[in-house]
């Protein structure tokens, strides 16, 4: 006898060696031993879940003269009649090549004639969304009102193309896909029938590639058995599917989460240049990344990835290592790359555009993108990577108030505010290059630390400090500095990101000095309402005191009165002595 591939020679025979799919298969049964069945089925689902198989079982049950527990007993006069190639009981129809309207109106003409060998003529119609609308309305009235003796079972991936009326006049069956331990269960079974050696980790790596179909399954098992003569291995499964090196892609990844751009497109290209396709990879790294976040979020993720030790040792530290935000907005944009590679004439490109745009996650203004490079900057701040340098600190204590050098530059500065710095200032002041800063150039090579270059960054001086009229002491600022003041005040909140929110509300108010106090006025209620309280109050004090002011007020400007205003004014003085009530 020919050979035939192993979803063909382990096709189930009875109800019972169905794969899953229980809420249909008990139906089914139940219908059988009560012998309530109708005249019209419908079986919709993905691919490879059972649908044809379990309506020729049906067929055959339906037609057997012993049920065994409501599956064909297999050895009846009328069982082996259908198991025949000759039977005529049995209908099966191809919709794909026979959607025409004559055709249907063929099938119309002879459903009318009764079996041969059984009590039930069942015509299957498979992929029957791919009917014409002509076609549909030549079969409802037959599908509507069969003969008694007719039985249809309507098979289709797409249920939701078939018209209303005909969904109306059968019992809808939906299949699901079948659960990965069962189909690892099919795959061992299979495998121990046909004598075919195997490790645990392939047949995981089996199912997992045919993502819940059985059929796919065992097409993958088919080939795997045929590649490797002996034990059966992981590598050769990747080796059938065409995989990628599974470090080669952990590289990859790796790089793209750490936001090495130069890393991640070098990779990229060394593993192309093997001869791998672009959508081979993209689809290894969205399976990379896929796992590393059951590995970072499950706590049994050993047992839901079966991967060998060493390849789930190199994905656990990925995971250990990897931002949660980062893990998302990686992946994100790997889902869209590989959409667009579909419609891309060059998707090598496609590839490496986005290879790149995840390694530049500041080049990006995705939100995932922000809070990933937030949560960096807050790690290295936790790490000590913004602390003061060591002459930043010596100049901190000079203008705490110990013993000073009278010519020191520090020493003509007015005195600070003894309250702590925010942590985010110092981390704008700090000399040591951050790699995820916005506004750098990702493509230029970061400068050295000064510990290797032997130059120590002295922290930015006040803003008096280096101009020659500095004031010796409190109070004693020149017109031309007090002219100043208010525009360096602007840039000392842009260049420090004290407050971002101060900049923008301060851009637009009136400045002048009353004697040494300054005073900051606005024709808007709400940015003095703003300003006036006490924490943005303080930032403003703060800062000012860095630029020798100790007094300031913040003033709302008298407006004129408006149209509505002198309208209403002239309303009452006309009507004097009545209540008007103006709303």
């Amino acid at each position: 006898m020919a050979y035939l591939a192993f979803y063909r020679t382990f096709r189930p025979a009875t109800f019972d060696e169905v794969v899953r799919q229980e809420h249909i298969v008990k139906i089914l049964k139940n219908q059988i031993q009560s012998d309530k069945i109708g005249h019209a089925y419908l079986f919709c689902g993905p691919r490879g879940t059972g649908k044809t198989t379990l309506a020729k079982i049906f067929a055959r049950a339906v037609n057997c003269e012993h049920p065994v527990n409501g599956s064909p007993c297999g050895v009846c006069q009328t069982c082996r009649a259908l198991s025949s190639g000759a039977n005529m009981d049995i209908v099966e129809i191809d919709a794909a090549s026979n959607n025409g309207v004559d055709e249907m109106r063929d099938l119309r003409e002879k459903v009318q004639y009764p079996p041969v060998a059984g009590r039930k003529k069942v015509y299957i119609i498979d992929e029957v969304h791919m009917l014409s609308p002509s076609a549909f309305n030549a079969v409802l009235k037959t599908l509507e009102e069969p003969p008694a003796h007719a039985l249809f079972i309507l098979a289709t991936t797409e249920p939701q193309k078939i018209p209303a009326t005909i969904l109306s006049r059968c019992m809808r069956f939906d299949f699901k896909l079948i659960p990965r331990e069962d189909l690892e269960e099919l795959i061992r079974r299979v495998f121990d029938k046909t004598g075919k050696e195997y490790e645990e980790e392939a047949v995981s790596a089996i199912a997992r590639a045919g993502a819940g179909s059985a059929r796919d399954s065992l097409s993958i098992a088919d080939m795997c058995a045929s590649y490797a003569p002996g034990k059966l291995t992981y590598d050769d499964v990747n080796a059938v599917l065409g995989a990628a090196d599974f470090s080669s892609v952990a590289k990859v990844v790796n790089f793209m989460l750490e936001g090495d751009a130069s890393g991640a497109l070098s990779e990229t290209e060394a593993v192309l240049s093997t001869g791998k396709g672009v959508g081979t990879l993209c689809k290894d790294i969205l399976t990379f990344l896929n796992n590393v976040a059951i590995a970072k979020l499950c706590k049994n993720a050993r047992e839901i990835l079966a991967l060998p030790e060493d390849r789930f040792s190199i994905l656990y530290s990925s995971a250990e290592r990897a931002d949660g935000h980062r893990i998302l907005r990686v992946t994100e944009i790997m889902s869209a790359c590989e959409g667009d590679m579909r419609y891309s004439i060059n998707g090598a490109v496609t590839l490496e555009t986005a290879v790149l745009k995840c390694a530049l996650p500041q080049d990006d203004y995705n939100i995932d993108s922000l809070i990933s490079r937030v949560s960096a900057l807050e790690k290295k701040l936790e790490d000590g990577v913004c602390a003061v340098s060591p002459s930043t600190s010596g100049t901190a204590e000079k203008r705490d108030g110990g013993a000073e050098e009278k010519n020191s530059p520090a020493d003509a500065a007015p005195p600070r505010a003894s309250a702590p710095q925010p942590r985010h200032r110092e981390a704008a002041r700090n000399p040591k290059p951050l790699e995820d800063m916005p506004g750098e150039d990702p493509f230029a090579k970061a400068s050295p630390p000064p510990e290797e270059t032997g130059a120590v960054e002295a922290v930015q001086p006040a803003l008096w400090e280096s101009a020659p009229d500095s004031p010796a002491q409190a109070g004693s600022l020149t017109e031309e500095q007090k002219s100043k003041v208010f525009a360096r005040l602007l840039r000392l909140f842009r260049t420090t990101r004290r407050n971002a929110v101060l900049f923008t509300l301060c851009m637009d108010l009136e400045s002048s000095f009353e004697g040494d106090t300054l005073i900051l006025t606005t024709d808007t209620d709400a940015v003095f309402k703003a300003l006036n309280r006490e924490e943005n109050s303080r930032f403003i004090r703060e800062a000012l005191t860095e630029l020798g002011v100790f007094s300031h007020e913040v003033r709302l400007k008298a407006r004129g009165e408006s149209k509505w205003e002198a309208a209403e004014r002239k309303l009452k003085e006309n009507f004097k002595g009545i209540d008007i009530d103006i709303k």
